[in-house]
């Protein structure tokens, strides 16, 4: 099953889940539609006060479906399409949206659900969630404007160490490190976000509004500025075809230890 982005509405509150729990809610590139779909159906109504963002299952996401990536990751039409249209078409829906939002984060959380989580205003952890993106054993880098986005929330440090070292963290440390607004327990993690919520609602909404557009065009770095050009875009997946992306993604999709040796076209010497 490819998953669904699942939304309930209570009031002036919208509670969206990713609903993959079968994948601890990995993210298809149907989900990556529907999350745009869903967050700028949310943008358009008056009446709604804050946004819930979570995972099914015991999870936030566990990153990208890469059952799915051999389909597509190794064109660079179809590569920068999945980027650009599909993983950033969902992402740029939570960042427009002007509603309060809050991450609901208890599990893996991973990748994608970094970018997503990197997306909210407010992020609310269980003590027991891991944080990572370890996209290096998979054989690519992370695109542009979602490694500006990781970049700007998370800070240089700890994302070298995620995409350099593939290290993954546990909430507490990126609760000192700013990123997670309050690590509590996983029994009182929904009690937590509903305290988060009602403190919101009690707010002036319009003014939230206000803020949150105030705020975006104030951001130190600009999003938009990340590879906008088309030679640099095509420049960003040119890796598109390389034997070391090919070996990473099919070694995980065939459950075995990848094998990366340096292509003689890209080794230092060659530079």
């Amino acid at each position: 099953m490819a998953g669904c982005i699942d939304l309930r509405l209570e009031q002036a509150v919208a509670y969206v889940s990713l609903s993959a729990p079968q994948r601890m809610n990995a993210m298809s590139r149907q989900m990556w539609r529907e999350l745009a779909q869903v967050f700028c159906q949310l943008q358009r109504d008056p009446k709604l006060r804050c946004v819930v963002l979570r995972g099914e299952g015991g999870h936030f996401c566990a990153g990208g479906d890469i059952s799915e990536y051999a389909d597509f990751r190794f064109e660079v039409t179809s590569l920068q399409a999945f980027h650009e249209e599909d993983v950033w078409g969902g992402l740029q829906a939570i960042l427009d949206c002007d509603v309060p939002t809050v991450a609901q984060i208890a599990g893996n959380c991973m990748g994608a659900g970094v970018e997503i989580a990197c997306c909210c205003d407010l992020r609310v952890s269980a003590a027991g969630s891991r944080f990572g993106a370890p996209i290096g054993r998979l054989g690519f880098p992370m695109a542009p404007k979602e490694a500006a986005l990781v970049l700007r929330e998370l800070g240089p440090s700890i994302v070298r160490q995620m995409l350099l070292g593939a290290m993954v963290f546990e909430a507490e440390t990126l609760r000192q490190q700013g990123f997670l607004h309050a690590v509590v327990t996983e029994e009182s993690l929904t009690l937590e976000v509903d305290r988060l919520v009602h403190r919101v609602l009690k707010l002036a909404p319009q003014a939230a509004r206000m803020n949150k557009r105030q705020l975006r065009a104030l951001q130190p770095l600009s999003l938009a500025d990340a590879a906008e050009d088309a030679a640099g875009l095509a420049q960003a997946y040119a890796y598109a075809s390389s034997a070391e992306h090919r070996e990473g993604v099919m070694a995980f999709i065939n459950k075995r230890d990848p094998a990366f040796q340096m292509d003689a076209a890209t080794s230092p010497k060659n530079q």
